[in-house]
C-alpha cells in the first residue's frame, strides 16, 4: 500500500514538473510588421521572410480581395463601401485581420504587410496583441530612388499601371509621409523597431531584414 501511494505521488509530482516545464518553455507568438514607403519592396521581402521564418504573410490588400471574392460577411460589407467609391473603414479591415490570425497557422505568429498604415490602426493592433512579441522592421529608401523604381515599372513591363503615373506616385509618397511615416517614431518609442537600408540589392536587403529580426527576437 505504501509502495502504491509513493508511486502515485511520484507520478503526479513528475506530471506537475513536466507541465510547469512545458509552460515555461512555451513559444511566445511573434508578430512582425513590415514598414516602408511605396516602391520599397515590402511585398517581395515579406514573401521571402514569411517563407524563411515559417510564418504566414498577411497582406491587407490580399485580405480585402480574398474576403470580397469569397463573399464572406465581412467581404460583403466591404464591397458596399468599395462599390460606392468609399474607403473601407479601419474597423472592418481589422475585423478581417482578427478573423485571419485566429487560424491555426498563425499560432506561432504572422507577418503583416501593408498594415498598419496609420497611428489609430497601430494602436488598435497593439490592444489586440496581448502577450505577443511585436517586431517592427522598417525599409528606408530615399524618395528619389523610390520615384525611379516606380517609374521603371512602366518601361520594364511596357504597360502603365494607374498608380505608376508620375503625379500618382508623388501623391502616394505624400500620403505615406503624412499618414504612415509617423509610425516609425511611434514604434521607436516602444523600442520594437529596427530600420534597414532598402537601397541595396534584394538579397542584401533580405539578409539585413533577417538579421534585424533575429536581434529583436532574442
Amino acid at each position: 500500500m505504501h509502495t502504491f501511494v509513493f508511486g502515485l505521488t511520484l507520478f503526479f509530482g513528475l506530471a506537475v514538473t513536466l507541465l510547469a516545464s512545458a509552460q515555461g518553455t512555451s513559444i511566445q507568438q511573434k508578430v512582425i510588421i513590415l514598414l516602408g514607403p511605396p516602391g520599397a519592396g515590402k511585398g517581395t521581402q515579406a514573401v521571402r521572410l514569411s517563407k524563411e521564418l515559417g510564418l504566414p504573410h498577411i497582406s491587407s490588400g490580399d485580405l480585402l480581395r480574398e474576403n470580397v471574392s469569397k463573399g464572406t460577411d465581412l467581404g460583403k460589407k466591404a464591397k458596399t463601401y468599395m462599390d460606392a467609391g468609399q474607403l473601407v473603414p479601419d474597423s472592418l479591415v481589422l475585423d478581417m485581420l482578427w478573423d485571419r490570425v485566429s487560424k491555426p497557422d498563425s499560432a506561432k505568429g504572422y507577418l503583416l504587410d501593408g498594415m498598419p498604415r496609420t497611428i489609430p490602426q497601430a494602436k488598435a493592433i497593439d490592444e489586440h496583441l496581448a502577450n505577443a512579441q511585436l517586431i517592427v522592421l522598417n525599409l528606408d529608401v530615399d524618395d528619389n530612388v523610390l520615384v525611379k523604381r516606380l517609374l521603371s515599372r512602366v518601361s520594364e513591363s511596357g504597360a502603365k499601371r494607374s498608380d505608376d503615373q508620375p503625379e500618382v506616385i508623388q501623391n502616394r509618397l505624400k500620403v505615406y509621409h503624412e499618414q504612415t511615416k509617423p509610425l516609425i517614431s511611434y514604434y521607436q518609442q516602444k523600442g520594437v523597431l529596427k530600420t534597414v537600408n532598402g537601397d541595396e540589392t534584394p538579397d542584401n536587403v533580405f539578409k539585413s531584414l533577417l538579421n534585424a529580426y533575429k536581434e529583436q527576437a532574442k
